[in-house]
């Protein structure tokens, strides 16, 4: 039985029409309710992925993490993140200068502490880098790392950096840093207090650098500024306050 010729060409008819359009609608209606905030995080706030899901479950959550340096740098050539969580507030204020951020969004949400670790747990001070039988000391890249540039100023500080610049291996990262040491490719490592206070750390003072400033800001036209605003919100938050010094974080400095 012949069925004919169809004719592909033909225009659809108006009902048709509108309820191809109806759902297309309803389908970028949906996606706008469920596409995850993105979020370019400094990897001190690794340990906080989850929490910060839980805290916030009604915005779904996507994290990048890495040296704020290089998130910044990703930022500026277009990668598509709607929020920039960074542990160095110059990062966040050179975006805003530039135009990629919100300078209004701009928003302090802790500061920053450098922890001191080794798998002996016989690595307590500064001073203690200078010993010879370390043979390799794990720092996170002063150049992009807000953290490694804070330990560089307190090694100057002390008069302790020539005895341990020649044995320096530099992660991209503190999350890097640390895992140099913790798969016993360095001897010690100094990196985040979140990454190392529930794991034998050592808190070091916070005199002899400048304060780890961390501040956060939305990337200017994204689409989930709602959302972003809100993650924002939550973190200077009581709750979000108690939430990051679980983890290690301290309120932010004047």
């Amino acid at each position: 039985m012949s069925l004919g010729k169809l004719d592909f060409s033909a225009p659809a008819r108006p009902p048709v029409r509108l309820f191809l359009l109806s759902l297309f609608s309803v389908a970028l209606s949906s996606y706008a309710q469920t596409a995850p905030l993105t979020i370019a995080a400094a990897s001190d706030l690794a340990p906080l992925e989850t929490a910060l899901r839980q805290a916030l479950p009604s915005i779904p959550l996507t994290f990048t993490f890495g040296s704020s340096g290089m998130l910044a740098r990703q930022i500026e050539n277009g990668a598509p993140f709607d929020l920039f969580l960074s542990a160095n507030d110059s990062f966040v204020q050179a975006l805003a200068r530039s135009g990629y951020l919100q300078p209004a969004s701009i928003t302090p949400y802790a500061t920053g502490r450098l922890g001191l670790w080794s798998a002996s747990g016989n690595v307590k001070t500064f001073k203690d880098l200078t010993n010879p039988s370390l043979r390799h000391i794990a720092l996170p890249n002063p150049r992009h790392a807000p953290y490694g540039a804070a330990a560089e100023q307190a090694l100057r500080h002390l008069g302790l950096w020539t005895s341990v610049s020649g044995r320096l291996v530099l992660g991209e990262n503190v999350r890097q840093a640390f895992e140099f040491a913790r798969s016993g490719n360095a001897d010690a490592v100094i990196t985040s207090w979140t990454l190392v206070f529930d794991k034998g750390g050592v808190l070091l003072p916070d005199t002899g650098h400048a304060p780890i400033r961390q501040s956060g800001g939305i990337v200017r036209g994204t689409p989930r500024e709602k959302e972003a605003r809100s993650l924002l919100q939550f973190l200077v938050s009581p709750a979000g306050r108690l939430l990051l010094s679980r983890f290690g974080l301290f309120p932010p400095t004047p």
